[in-house]
């Protein structure tokens, strides 16, 4: 799947329709003999969830065309051999400007710096909280009620891993241990972190109206550091 966003990434141009770029991403997936594993899960009818602009999650694909200072969410589920990943990124498309260049790379590097810090030992509401300080610190929102979350013989395992601390206090709850595997995916509003849900019933946008953004890593930790399974 790695491999199958950074292919996107690079294909994608101001013209094409997100079912076109659903169909690409796709068939890039199954030439790798993987499955795509969205398609069908709980209903969803694509590959590739295509998120653009105020969409921030689980964006349908459709004939909408991207255009030039688009901002475009790309999420992506597969199975091989019965095991699951998961991953995402949010990519401009063409020159975006420095705002939305911002919003970008909030999630990606909020991802990057809990990648970082993750320890066997480390609670999951502490790595939430670190999450929630991260975005919050670069005058972003986490978005509510929606989460990372385990891996492995199926899509979505516990635990549920928000990118805010939930309730209680952080050093309660399950600990990090070495083999576990997990999916970490900040979801980045500008103003308001409450989601609304539009009328497609999967499409998820913040009640603020403004662009977001999302990344998403399947990790694994390993000798006590965690290992980035779903790097191109």
């Amino acid at each position: 799947m790695g491999e199958t966003l950074a292919y996107l990434r690079e294909e994608i141009k101001p013209g094409m329709t997100l079912k076109e770029i659903d169909a690409m991403g796709e068939a890039f997936l199954r030439e790798k003999g993987a499955r795509p594993s969205f398609k069908g899960l709980y209903g969803f009818p694509a590959a590739v969830c295509t998120s653009l602009n105020e969409v921030i999650i689980h964006g349908i694909p459709d004939e909408t065309v991207v255009k030039e200072g688009d901002i475009l969410g790309l999420d992506i589920g597969t199975e091989v051999d019965g095991w699951y990943g998961d991953a995402a990124i949010t990519m401009p498309v063409g020159s975006v400007d420095e705002k939305d260049e911002d919003l970008i790379a909030c999630a990606k590097d909020a991802l990057y710096h809990a990648i970082e810090i993750i320890r066997p030992g480390l609670r999951f509401k502490e790595l939430s909280l670190e999450l929630q300080k991260f975005i919050e610190g670069r005058g972003y929102k986490p978005l509510l009620n929606f989460c990372g979350h385990g891996i492995g013989r199926k899509p979505h395992e516990e635990p549920e891993i928000p990118n805010y601390l939930e309730h209680g206090s952080p050093k309660s709850g399950p600990k990090i241990k070495n083999g576990m595997v997990f999916c970490l995916e900040p979801m980045v509003c500008q103003l308001n972190g409450t989601p609304k849900i539009l009328e497609d019933k999967w499409s998820v946008v913040s009640v603020d109206g403004k662009r977001g953004s999302h990344y998403e890593h399947t990790v694994a930790v390993v000798d006590g550091r965690a290992e980035i399974l779903s790097q191109p």
